[in-house]
Protein backbone atom coordinates (compact mmCIF):
# COMPACT_ATOMS: atom_id res chain seq x y z
CA UNK A 1 0.00 0.00 0.00
CA UNK A 2 1.32 3.43 -0.95
CA UNK A 3 1.79 6.30 1.48
CA UNK A 4 -1.07 8.29 -0.06
CA UNK A 5 -3.39 5.29 0.27
CA UNK A 6 -2.49 4.88 3.94
CA UNK A 7 -3.11 8.56 4.59
CA UNK A 8 -6.41 8.43 2.72
CA UNK A 9 -7.48 5.56 4.96
CA UNK A 10 -6.60 7.65 8.01
CA UNK A 11 -8.63 10.60 6.70
CA UNK A 12 -11.58 8.32 5.99
CA UNK A 13 -11.41 6.92 9.52
CA UNK A 14 -11.52 10.44 10.98
CA UNK A 15 -14.42 11.40 8.69
CA UNK A 16 -16.41 8.37 9.82
CA UNK A 17 -16.06 9.03 13.55
CA UNK A 18 -19.20 11.20 13.62
CA UNK A 19 -21.59 12.88 11.20
CA UNK A 20 -20.12 16.29 12.06
CA UNK A 21 -16.55 17.48 12.48
CA UNK A 22 -16.61 20.59 14.70
CA UNK A 23 -14.68 23.45 13.13
CA UNK A 24 -13.27 25.48 16.00
CA UNK A 25 -11.68 28.91 16.34
CA UNK A 26 -9.84 29.12 19.67
CA UNK A 27 -8.91 32.53 21.09
CA UNK A 28 -8.41 31.48 24.73
CA UNK A 29 -5.99 28.60 25.20
CA UNK A 30 -7.58 27.74 28.55
CA UNK A 31 -10.79 26.85 26.73
CA UNK A 32 -9.21 24.25 24.44
CA UNK A 33 -9.15 21.21 26.71
CA UNK A 34 -12.58 21.56 28.38
CA UNK A 35 -14.13 22.37 25.00
CA UNK A 36 -12.61 19.27 23.43
CA UNK A 37 -13.71 17.12 26.35
CA UNK A 38 -17.27 18.40 25.91
CA UNK A 39 -17.20 17.60 22.19
CA UNK A 40 -15.87 14.08 22.80
CA UNK A 41 -18.47 13.49 25.53
CA UNK A 42 -21.16 14.62 23.11
CA UNK A 43 -20.06 12.14 20.45
CA UNK A 44 -18.05 14.30 18.04
CA UNK A 45 -14.43 13.23 18.67
CA UNK A 46 -12.87 14.45 15.39
CA UNK A 47 -12.13 18.13 16.04
CA UNK A 48 -10.72 20.63 13.54
CA UNK A 49 -8.89 23.49 15.25
CA UNK A 50 -8.37 26.20 12.67
CA UNK A 51 -4.99 27.92 12.44
CA UNK A 52 -6.57 31.37 12.57
CA UNK A 53 -5.42 32.52 16.01
CA UNK A 54 -2.05 32.81 17.78
CA UNK A 55 -2.97 30.04 20.25
CA UNK A 56 -4.24 27.51 17.71
CA UNK A 57 -1.12 25.34 17.63
CA UNK A 58 -0.86 25.34 21.42
CA UNK A 59 -4.53 24.36 21.57
CA UNK A 60 -3.90 21.42 19.24
CA UNK A 61 -0.92 20.41 21.37
CA UNK A 62 -2.98 20.54 24.57
CA UNK A 63 -5.92 18.61 23.13
CA UNK A 64 -3.65 15.94 21.67
CA UNK A 65 -1.91 15.48 25.02
CA UNK A 66 -4.79 15.81 27.46
CA UNK A 67 -8.12 14.81 25.89
CA UNK A 68 -8.70 11.09 25.77
CA UNK A 69 -10.69 10.00 22.75
CA UNK A 70 -10.11 13.15 20.73
CA UNK A 71 -8.83 13.03 17.16
CA UNK A 72 -7.61 16.57 16.74
CA UNK A 73 -6.78 18.07 13.37
CA UNK A 74 -5.51 21.40 12.10
CA UNK A 75 -7.71 23.48 9.83
CA UNK A 76 -6.96 26.45 7.57
CA UNK A 77 -3.65 24.88 6.57
CA UNK A 78 -2.51 27.23 3.84
CA UNK A 79 1.07 26.23 3.15
CA UNK A 80 4.08 24.09 3.89
CA UNK A 81 4.93 25.82 7.17
CA UNK A 82 1.38 25.31 8.47
CA UNK A 83 1.52 21.61 7.59
CA UNK A 84 4.82 21.09 9.37
CA UNK A 85 3.71 23.08 12.42
CA UNK A 86 0.47 21.11 12.67
CA UNK A 87 2.33 17.83 12.57
CA UNK A 88 4.78 19.00 15.23
CA UNK A 89 1.87 20.07 17.46
CA UNK A 90 0.39 16.58 17.40
CA UNK A 91 -2.42 17.00 14.88
CA UNK A 92 -3.78 13.76 13.47
CA UNK A 93 -4.98 15.30 10.21
CA UNK A 94 -4.80 18.59 8.31
CA UNK A 95 -7.55 20.42 6.43
CA UNK A 96 -7.08 23.13 3.80
CA UNK A 97 -9.66 25.37 2.13
CA UNK A 98 -8.10 24.60 -1.24
CA UNK A 99 -4.82 23.23 -2.51
CA UNK A 100 -1.62 24.31 -4.20
CA UNK A 101 1.18 22.34 -5.86
CA UNK A 102 3.61 23.20 -3.05
CA UNK A 103 1.19 22.15 -0.33
CA UNK A 104 0.41 18.87 -2.08
CA UNK A 105 4.12 18.16 -2.59
CA UNK A 106 4.72 18.78 1.10
CA UNK A 107 1.80 16.54 2.00
CA UNK A 108 3.32 13.75 -0.10
CA UNK A 109 6.45 13.97 2.07
CA UNK A 110 4.59 14.32 5.38
CA UNK A 111 3.08 11.60 7.55
CA UNK A 112 0.15 13.92 8.29
CA UNK A 113 -2.97 13.10 6.24
CA UNK A 114 -4.39 16.06 4.32
CA UNK A 115 -8.04 16.78 3.51
CA UNK A 116 -7.77 19.38 0.72
CA UNK A 117 -10.63 21.63 -0.29
CA UNK A 118 -12.34 21.83 -3.67
CA UNK A 119 -15.13 23.95 -5.11
CA UNK A 120 -15.20 22.71 -8.72
CA UNK A 121 -15.20 19.42 -10.60
CA UNK A 122 -11.88 20.33 -12.23
CA UNK A 123 -10.23 20.78 -8.81
CA UNK A 124 -11.66 17.46 -7.69
CA UNK A 125 -10.36 15.70 -10.80
CA UNK A 126 -6.88 17.18 -10.33
CA UNK A 127 -6.74 15.87 -6.77
CA UNK A 128 -8.07 12.48 -7.83
CA UNK A 129 -5.13 12.24 -10.25
CA UNK A 130 -2.82 12.69 -7.25
CA UNK A 131 -4.50 9.91 -5.30
CA UNK A 132 -6.93 11.90 -3.18
CA UNK A 133 -10.35 10.27 -2.80
CA UNK A 134 -11.48 12.20 0.29
CA UNK A 135 -11.98 15.93 -0.10
CA UNK A 136 -13.41 18.93 1.66
CA UNK A 137 -16.13 20.71 -0.34
CA UNK A 138 -15.71 24.39 0.49
CA UNK A 139 -17.43 26.78 0.76
CA UNK A 140 -20.26 24.26 0.58
CA UNK A 141 -23.36 26.42 0.49
CA UNK A 142 -22.03 29.33 -1.63
CA UNK A 143 -20.35 26.90 -4.06
CA UNK A 144 -23.55 25.09 -4.93
CA UNK A 145 -24.64 23.16 -1.86
CA UNK A 146 -26.04 19.65 -1.75
CA UNK A 147 -27.36 19.86 -5.31
CA UNK A 148 -23.86 20.30 -6.71
CA UNK A 149 -22.47 17.40 -4.69
CA UNK A 150 -25.36 15.23 -5.80
CA UNK A 151 -24.56 16.09 -9.42
CA UNK A 152 -20.93 15.02 -8.90
CA UNK A 153 -21.84 11.59 -7.50
CA UNK A 154 -22.33 9.91 -10.88
CA UNK A 155 -19.34 11.24 -12.88
CA UNK A 156 -17.00 11.18 -9.84
CA UNK A 157 -18.05 8.02 -7.98
CA UNK A 158 -14.62 7.47 -6.42
CA UNK A 159 -14.81 10.62 -4.30
CA UNK A 160 -16.17 11.19 -0.79
CA UNK A 161 -16.64 14.64 0.71
CA UNK A 162 -16.81 16.63 3.91
CA UNK A 163 -18.82 19.71 2.91
CA UNK A 164 -18.05 22.73 5.09
CA UNK A 165 -19.14 26.35 4.97
CA UNK A 166 -22.57 27.72 5.71
CA UNK A 167 -23.94 24.44 7.09
CA UNK A 168 -25.97 24.31 10.31
CA UNK A 169 -28.00 21.82 12.30
CA UNK A 170 -31.06 22.21 10.08
CA UNK A 171 -29.26 21.95 6.74
CA UNK A 172 -26.72 19.24 7.61
CA UNK A 173 -29.13 16.32 7.01
CA UNK A 174 -29.58 17.31 3.36
CA UNK A 175 -25.83 16.87 2.83
CA UNK A 176 -25.53 13.75 5.00
CA UNK A 177 -28.22 12.02 2.96
CA UNK A 178 -25.95 12.05 -0.11
CA UNK A 179 -24.06 8.86 -1.02
CA UNK A 180 -20.79 10.75 -1.55
CA UNK A 181 -20.83 12.60 1.80
CA UNK A 182 -19.23 10.98 4.86
CA UNK A 183 -19.60 13.91 7.24
CA UNK A 184 -19.99 17.67 7.33
CA UNK A 185 -17.87 20.34 8.99
CA UNK A 186 -19.61 22.87 11.17
CA UNK A 187 -18.81 25.76 13.46
CA UNK A 188 -22.22 25.78 15.12
CA UNK A 189 -21.13 23.26 17.78
CA UNK A 190 -18.73 25.74 19.38
CA UNK A 191 -20.31 29.20 19.13
CA UNK A 192 -18.20 32.10 20.32
CA UNK A 193 -20.58 33.01 23.14
CA UNK A 194 -20.48 29.54 24.67
CA UNK A 195 -16.69 29.39 24.37
CA UNK A 196 -16.34 32.78 26.03
CA UNK A 197 -18.74 31.82 28.82
CA UNK A 198 -17.16 28.41 29.39
CA UNK A 199 -20.52 26.76 28.75
CA UNK A 200 -19.15 23.26 28.31
CA UNK A 201 -22.49 21.63 29.08
CA UNK A 202 -24.07 23.69 26.31
CA UNK A 203 -21.37 22.65 23.86
CA UNK A 204 -21.84 19.01 24.85
CA UNK A 205 -25.58 19.35 24.14
CA UNK A 206 -24.88 20.76 20.69
CA UNK A 207 -22.46 17.90 20.03
CA UNK A 208 -25.07 15.34 21.07
CA UNK A 209 -27.56 16.86 18.64
CA UNK A 210 -24.97 16.67 15.87
CA UNK A 211 -23.87 13.12 16.69
CA UNK A 212 -27.29 11.65 15.93
CA UNK A 213 -27.84 13.41 12.60
CA UNK A 214 -27.10 10.12 10.84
Amino acid sequence: MSSIEQKQQAIEAAMRLAPVIPVVVIHDLQAAVPMARALVAGGTPAIEVTLRTPVALDAIRAIAAEVEGATVGAGTVLGVADLHAAQAAGARFAVSPGSSPRLLDAADDSVLPLLPGVATASEAMALLERGYRHLKFFPAVPAGGAKLLAAWASPLPQLRFCPTGGIGLSSAPEFLALSNVLCVGGSWLTPADKLAAGDWAGIERLAREAAVLR
